[in-house]
């Protein structure tokens, strides 16, 4: 599973080590609930459009979502296969761990 590997360093990086991650992990996880579009995403998890919109260009460019359509309101899916989603929630996962301990050290 080469591919996994690729996706989990990736992942590893987007998610992990980037300023943005922890939003687009958010987002995410929103997302494999349900399909959303940017503004529904922007209600539910209080954050300005814009944020969610930039977020979204990145996670659409690394080919991690899609939308149905390419006009105002199009609903974004993730395109996670089960091996690659279980190596996001692995590292999702862990980030929460991380913010907590960080949060109780302050």
């Amino acid at each position: 599973m080469p591919d996994t590997r690729i996706f989990e360093r990736s992942a590893k990086y987007l998610i992990s080590a980037t300023r943005g991650g922890p939003m687009r992990a958010m987002i995410l996880q929103e997302l494999i609930k349900m399909p959303l579009n940017p503004n529904q995403l922007a209600l539910r998890l209080g954050v300005d459009y814009k944020t969610i919109a930039h977020h979204l260009g990145v996670l659409k460019k690394m080919n991690w979502v899609t939308s149905g359509a390419e006009k105002y309101g199009g609903m974004f899916v993730p395109t996670f296969t089960p091996e690659e989603r279980g190596v996001f929630n692995r590292i999702a996962q862990n980030l929460g761990k991380s913010f907590k301990t960080k949060a109780m050290e302050v």
